[in-house]
């Protein structure tokens, strides 16, 4: 029970603090292009409805720019990485335990490639107003990605054995092999160079996001693993 304890408690806080920081690098990154990209949406929506842009239709409930957008956009960052804190803490203990910050920080670099920049190879990070694939196929090859890539490095550094180390990269490869849904026509909008820097803000804040929950987690674990 003790170590259940300490697990969650470890992540919540974990979550509370990367959160946070993600939330803060958003607002002058990702946000700005996300709002960039809504006017290209709604001019888009507005022309193929042949209706004048300063017309305003009826639309999905969406929070208000400014404070309540923000406020919406920090608790989901801080229950999205409570929740993935809870995945690397548990991950990291059945495979023997965090042994501080340094190792945390390795451990969320595996999450990094197997949440960010596996899936990120097939389905590129979007902005409003982009044209893409079927939800539930994308989403589908979105988990079955992550899953074979976080199986796959399972099998190459936690087992030294080269059968194994082969299987774990044809568990990397074979997602990509299948290749991820694409949408039926790829016109759009929405400027390349607005798509390319924010794919690039995406990354550079995951991994930062990843490297922090990661080096956060081994602390706060270490910390109550020598408590105990």
């Amino acid at each position: 029970m003790s170590l259940f304890r300490n697990v969650v408690l470890a992540a919540a806080l974990t979550g509370l603090v990367v959160g946070l920081v993600l939330t803060a690098i958003q607002s002058f990154s990702t946000v700005p292009l996300i709002l960039e990209a809504e006017t290209y949406e709604v001019a888009e929506q507005h022309a193929a409805a042949g209706a004048p842009a300063h017309e305003h239709e009826e639309e999905s409930w969406a929070p208000a720019d400014g404070f309540p957008r923000f406020a919406f956009t920090l608790l989901a960052n801080v229950v999205t990485a409570i929740g993935y804190a809870l995945i690397l803490i548990v991950a990291a203990e059945l495979a023997g335990g965090i042994g501080g910050w340094r190792q945390g920080l390795l451990w969320g670099l595996a999450g990094f490639i197997v949440f960010t920049v596996a899936p990120g190879l097939g389905l590129p990070p979007e902005l409003p107003g982009m044209p893409a694939g079927p939800l539930d196929a994308r989403q589908l090859w979105w988990l079955a990605t992550a899953a074979a890539t976080a199986g796959g490095l399972a099998l190459l550094f936690l087992r030294r054995n080269l059968p194994l180390a082969v299987a774990g990269l044809v568990l990397i490869v074979l997602p990509h092999l299948v290749g991820a849904p694409k949408p039926d026509s790829f016109a759009t909008d929405v400027p390349e160079g607005l798509h390319h820097d924010f794919v690039v803000a995406v990354v550079v804040s995951s991994l930062v996001f990843w490297a922090l929950l990661g080096g956060v987690a081994g602390h706060l674990r270490s910390r109550s693993a020598g408590t105990a």
